[in-house]
Parts: structure tokens; sequence; C-alpha cells
């Protein structure tokens, strides 16, 4: 018997918050249906607890996924996405495309492929500054393409770093297909280990856990230099994003753009 990934299906109402109040359990990769919203998990017991902590709140249910034409399906359903001057595509461009940048994220049973709202919120904000000769670090990369759209973007050299080893290798092989050579992607915690500062800090992640990193994150960011921040939830009242503005009071909140209920930041880091 071939391999099946324990899954969990919604309906499609209430999807962003469904998505993060899920975000605790670990889920490797979501997938839009015409009749749902399916999100997939590593194991069986992390979608069985995610269940168990959503029912009441959300109408879910148990699957397992067959395995052999998963990433054929999630293809034909992925149309390119375009923030800027940037375009993610499923597969590899036709020769008359006039994109300016355009990255190619094949689909993996992982985030990143642009089609939720964070990633395009990071990707309009990283576009804001100047990356030129900058050095970049991706927290939380996925597919890596927050960093490998740094490096075009002029970025002198970006690393990505997320602590699930399967989103590292998936984010190798999506470097493999846009041939960028100054981008290097490792398993690394943000809350247990030392990582080199960097000039420009993006962190798609939550917002609980960019609250909790907060004192990390700003240590990361040089001198002079931008932290970018998403995955944080608009809500009603002051919500996530004044807990946001709390845990980074020492920072200069620069812009905030919000897409659906989903907030981001780009604050800079004082000069020395």
């Amino acid at each position: 018997m071939g391999k099946s990934w324990p899954a969990l299906d919604a309906s499609l109402d209430q999807s962003e918050l469904l998505l993060a109040a899920v975000d605790d359990f670990s889920p490797t990769a979501v997938e839009e249906r015409d009749d749902g919203l399916r999100v997939f998990f590593a194991t069986a017991s992390a979608r069985d607890s995610a269940i168990n902590a959503l029912l009441g709140r959300f109408p879910v249910s148990a699957i397992d996924v067959p395995d052999e034409d998963w990433a054929r399906r999630s293809q034909d359903n992925l149309t390119p996405i375009t923030v800027g001057c940037v375009t993610i595509v499923s597969r590899a461009p036709s020769p008359e495309s006039r994109a300016p940048i355009t990255i190619v994220i094949p689909p993996s049973m992982g985030f990143g492929t642009g089609h939720h709202a964070t990633t395009r919120l990071c990707l309009a904000a990283v576009q804001s500054l100047d990356l030129r000769g900058k050095r970049v670090l991706d927290v939380g990369t996925g597919s890596g393409v927050l960093a490998i759209a740094a490096a075009m973007l002029g970025a002198e050299s970006a690393l990505g770093i997320d602590d699930d080893a399967d989103a590292i290798a998936a984010a190798n092989e999506n470097l493999e297909f846009n041939r960028v050579t100054n981008v290097t992607f490792e398993v690394r915690d943000l809350m247990k280990e030392d990582l080199p500062p960097a000039d420009v800090v993006v962190a798609n992640l939550t917002g609980a856990l960019i609250v909790r990193a907060a004192d990390r994150l700003q240590r990361l960011v040089r001198p002079g230099g931008a932290l970018v921040v998403s995955g944080v939830l608009a809500g009603e009242g002051p919500g996530e994003g004044e807990d946001v503005r709390r845990a980074f009071a020492n920072l200069t909140f620069a812009a905030d753009v919000q897409e659906d209920e989903w907030l981001a930041f780009t604050l800079e880091s004082p000069h020395g």
C-alpha cells in the first residue's frame, strides 16, 4: 500500500481563522478545493490533536489522502501569483513570460507557494526595502520563497531557517529550480540557537510566536536595519496587532499593511 498523508477537511467559511487555530499543530500544507479547505499534517497524531482542538468551533473531519497524485492535482490548481515585480509559478515559465522576476515553487507538503496572504504581505514588504548589498535572514522559511525573492531583488546573501527538516529539504529543492547561488537554508531553531544578525530580517510566523520571540528577533536586526513580521491576525478590537506593537516598542513602526484578516509590519532598528 502506498503512502498517505493525514489531513483534515473543513469548509471555506472562516478559513483564515481556522488556519490560525491549527498553526500550533504544525500543518505542512493547505489545499483549497471546490468544496472546502484541506489541511495536511506530518503525522496522524498531530492531525487528530488539531481536530480535537477545533471541534466545537469549526466543522472539520479527518481524512487520509493517497500520496501518488497529490502534487499533480495541487499543481493543476495553482495559478501564478504576482506581488509587485515578483511572480510565483508552480512550473517553469514559458520563454515569452515577461515577468521581471519569476520564482518557481512546485507544490510540496509545505507552505509558501504565495497563495497565502501572509506570504504576499511579506513579498510586498521586502520590495519596499532597498535590499541591494544587504544580508537577509528569513525566519520560518518554509518553501524558501522569501529568501529566494530577496536574493533576486538584489540582496548580497540570504539565509533561510526553519526547525522543520522537511521544509528545509523542500527549500533546497526550490533553490535548485531557481538557480540562485547566494541563498542557503539551514535547520535552526529561533528560540534555542544563536543566529547571525542581518540587515533585513523577515519572520512570517504567527502573532503569538512573534510576540514570544520579540527580544530574539530584535537582536538579530543590525543597527539601521529592518524587520518584517507577518502572520498576525487583525481580529476585532486591539487584537494581536497591539500585542506586536507593545513587544517591539524599541523599534520604529515604518509601515503596516493588511490583507483579509492578516497584518504585516515593517519595523526599523535605530542606527548604532
